[in-house]
């Protein structure tokens, strides 16, 4: 497991040095950081922004592969494995550790299951996470969602929350409140037009 801080030309800041990820995992984060990287560029967004989408890429997995005891302690109330833990233990821990941006702590907090109140540090995020390019299914669907996000990125938001959505309620689990609450914030504009 890494526990140093990493850095990779370009995509700064950099995984924290408290961080407990297997190289696998670093190169998901390295990937979901390009991908977030380039769409800011694309978009023109400022320095700062891009920093506060990259600091929300470089901790929303930062405890992924941590022990379940270390889960427990960052994020005690949040029942379930690690797939459900790891997003508020990391939150946890980096606002431990002097994040303060709520905007990025409600990013990695939320990144799996998806929040209403996101500002684009959290959609961009929750969007990079499902469609970086190493992952294996669709792919092709994968590539030109990524590609069409710097032009839509409400329409891709909403396809990759339609997909995810839809793996969570096949999956048989009960969907968490805010994940509730991020669905219908997204389809309740567009119900209303028609």
């Amino acid at each position: 497991m890494t526990r140093t801080p990493i850095a990779t030309q370009g995509l700064h800041p950099a995984l924290p040095a408290w961080a407990v990820v297997s190289p696998e995992r670093l190169e998901h984060i390295e990937r979901v950081a390009k991908l977030v990287s380039s769409w800011a560029e694309e978009m023109a967004i400022s320095a700062n922004e891009r920093h506060r989408w990259l600091r929300a890429v470089w901790l929303h997995d930062a405890l992924r592969d941590a022990p379940d005891e270390e889960l427990e302690k960052w994020a005690s109330s949040i029942p379930g494995h690690a797939e459900l833990r790891h997003g508020p233990a990391s939150a946890a821990r980096a606002k431990a550790e002097g994040e303060t941006d709520r905007g990025v702590l409600e990013a990695v907090r939320f990144h799996s299951h998806g929040f209403a109140e996101w500002d684009m540090a959290g959609r961009s995020l929750y969007c990079g996470d499902y469609l970086e390019p190493g992952r294996q299914r669709d792919r092709e669907r994968r590539a030109a969602l990524a590609a069409r996000y710097p032009r839509d990125p409400e329409g891709v938001l909403l396809e990759v929350a339609r997909e995810r959505v839809s793996r969570l309620v096949a999956s048989g689990w009960t969907l968490p409140e805010p994940t509730v609450r991020f669905w219908n914030s997204l389809v309740a504009p567009r119900s209303a037009s028609r």
